[in-house]
């Protein structure tokens, strides 16, 4: 029997052509974002990202599709209740940009740091003139959400010197290179003791608006967030009250929660924030090492193998077993 794969991500004919060759038993459908609202109804897999609107409840109800494998980390394009309450699988790339993910966060933290937007404001009118900084040496971090991009952001910055915490739904297997790992419950406390925050969670029901007025407020007086997750983790508005009070001194944001970021938004406006429009994991192998991971996982699939990254899908990410409990 033929399992159709739906695919919608940017690919080039040999990708498809090698997915195909996964096995003979497999049907490779290049649906695109223009037709995959169609295509997904008659696949028994989808791969991919859909960015136009799908009719889950009737994918769902149609029985047919059986796996979603997500050619993103973040799963809120497609962990719709209907989804969440079925039987379909779904895994994720979790982790498979994890060196990306690291470079934007350094490149968001020390722009901030070393008033990039300022010098980059200054550039434009050609006015060469030292302005105030900040310092990054001897303050302290905390990584909110400690998977696979975060752990990595943490091995980044550990030969900086700077105390590392971590605050994760899974606070187990801590790395030598963080001073503390906490529970989720701890995020009050781990705000209130670092310089700097970046936000690696991912968006679910849960973290939707978990940085907001209260926990800003708790961080110290001009600290910077640094926003590499999802924009919806973040009250915006929060957000920038707190930037216009000055409590915090500096945003990098990659996300936000409306994207594009509206023109009208005042976090435009702001010196002391600095806006990639979600580039976090863009890399030139992006696409092929994408394909290399398909590939594997649909091999598992129709061997009946356990799957690369399944997905808990009321949490919206894999589930890190604890390695001393077995659980």
């Amino acid at each position: 029997m033929t399992t159709r794969i739906a695919l919608c991500f940017p690919v080039e004919d040999h990708h498809v052509d090698q997915l195909a060759a996964v096995s003979d038993n497999i049907e490779v459908v290049n649906a695109g974002q223009k037709s995959i609202a169609e295509e997904i109804h008659s696949a028994d897999v989808f791969f991919g990202h859909a960015k136009v609107p799908i009719a889950w409840e009737d994918v769902v109800s149609a029985g047919r599709l059986k796996w979603i494998q997500s050619s993103a980390a973040g799963l809120d394009h497609c962990l719709k209740p209907s989804v969440i309450n079925s039987d379909i699988i779904v895994t994720s790339v979790s982790g498979l940009f994890a060196n990306q993910v690291a470079e934007t966060t350094m490149a968001l933290l020390f722009g901030v740091i070393r008033s990039l937007p300022t010098f980059f404001n200054a550039y434009k009118i050609r006015e060469f003139v030292r302005r105030p900084t900040m310092d990054f040496h001897g303050k302290t971090v905390g990584i909110i959400g400690f998977g696979g991009n975060g752990r990595r952001i943490a091995k980044v910055l550990a030969p900086f010197g700077n105390k590392i915490l971590a605050t994760d739904m899974f606070p187990w297997d801590k790395p030598d290179y963080v001073d503390e790992l906490l529970p989720e419950d701890q995020l009050e406390s781990v705000l209130r003791r670092s310089d700097i925050a970046i936000l690696c969670m991912p968006l679910n029901d849960q973290t939707h608006h978990m940085i907001d007025a209260k926990m800003l407020a708790a961080m110290p007086f001009g600290s910077i967030v640094i926003n590499v997750a999802r924009g919806p983790v973040m009250n915006e508005d929060d957000l920038i009250a707190a930037l216009e009070s000055g409590h915090i001194a500096g945003v990098g944001l990659d996300v936000a929660e409306v994207e594009p970021l509206p023109a009208t938004s005042q976090l435009w406006n702001l010196p002391n924030v600095l806006i990639t429009p979600h580039i976090v994991a863009q890399y030139a192998f992006r696409v092929p090492d994408t394909i290399d991971f398909g590939c594997e996982n649909i091999r598992r699939y129709l061997s009946g193998e356990e799957l690369i990254n399944v997905v808990d899908k009321k949490l919206g990410f894999p589930a890190r077993h604890n390695p001393k409990s077995g659980v």
